[in-house]
């Protein structure tokens, strides 16, 4: 198990050094200088060569190896530089703007699985099989919503028509309702068609049968045999849609205009500020390999198959 757990490490330190790598690169050649933006406005009153001063303070005409070099030495050590534009570190700005956003995608990563295991739970009921087409079908339309439409179809339907949610100045549970669901509704959709068809897979095994058999009734099938088996996949792919996840919880923020990550990030985008594009990038590739690497310590849990084959390989 040691052997693996250190094997999966390696991998994930490869994931985040090319995540950092090809971020670094990408934001080096676009368009626009951060200090510039700041530091030229007219109303400042700085000459050129404070301008100057400015740009070598900030290491802005270093040598591209040399900007690299160091960027990835400080963020080893947990430093993500400054703010041009806030002139404040950059981790201070994440302290305050990342707890907002882990809420969102948390609350709405748990409603997706809820979403997820209703959908299936409810096409495997006799008394609703006339409708289990409708409700398989339900999965596709999801995914096929895109996220900043479904914030504001919200907005309109739950705030302006129905009055339900006020929109200026709701309570802190109130303002998370809509956001939670915008995020939730097209995470859930890849999860329950990929747990809808695990599940039609593991009712043709033989322990099912043998269960039926057993006069266990449809409904102690499902949730005690079959359910656990089909979770495997669902585990697997949920891994995978956490970067999907983290980009609508940024989308979400800007619609429903949330303070978080989100915001921050547009922000940043629109000031050029080069330290917290690539911040908010070295997050999002850590919270992808945390999540994986969840997955797998998870996985032998749901099938004592793995245990097995672990155990053997090591």
């Amino acid at each position: 198990m040691r052997n693996y757990l250190l094997h999966r490490l390696g991998s994930g330190l490869l994931v985040l050094w090319a995540a950092f790598t090809l971020s670094f690169l990408l934001l080096q050649v676009l368009p626009g200088d951060a200090v510039l933006i700041k530091f030229q406005n007219p109303d400042l009153g700085l000459s050129p060569q404070q301008i100057a001063e400015m740009r070598l303070a900030y290491g802005a005409d270093s040598p591209l190896w040399q900007q690299y070099f160091h960027t990835l030495l400080a963020m080893l050590h947990g430093d993500f530089g400054y703010s041009v534009q806030a002139g404040v570190p950059v981790s201070q700005q994440l302290a305050s703007n990342l707890p907002g956003t882990l809420r969102l995608a948390l609350c709405g990563f748990a409603l997706a699985l809820i979403l997820a295991l209703v959908l299936a739970a409810l096409s495997r009921q006799p008394v609703l099989r006339p409708l289990r087409a409708l409700l398989q079908s339900l999965p596709a339309l999801f995914i096929s919503v895109p996220t900043f439409w479904l914030g504001i179809a919200l907005i309109q339907a739950f705030s302006f028509q129905l009055r339900w949610i006020p929109v200026i100045n709701p309570s802190p549970w109130q303002g998370m309702i809509l956001p939670v669901i915008t995020v939730a509704v097209p995470i859930s959709a890849p999860l329950a068609q990929i747990l809808l068809r695990s599940i039609d897979q593991v009712t043709t095994q033989p322990f099912v049968a043998v269960a039926r058999a057993k006069g266990a009734s449809e409904s102690r099938v499902l949730w005690r045999h079959v359910l656990r088996n089909a979770m495997l996949p669902v585990l697997t792919i949920a891994g995978l849609l956490l970067g999907e996840l983290i980009a609508g919880a940024l989308i979400t923020e800007t619609v429903f205009g949330l303070g978080g990550l989100g915001q921050l990030t547009q922000q940043a985008v629109n000031n050029q500020d080069v330290a917290i594009l690539q911040a908010v990038v070295m997050i999002s590739a850590l919270a992808f390999v945390l999540i994986n690497l969840l997955v797998d310590l998870l996985m032998p849990l749901f099938d004592p198959r793995l245990q097995v084959a672990s155990g053997g390989a090591l």
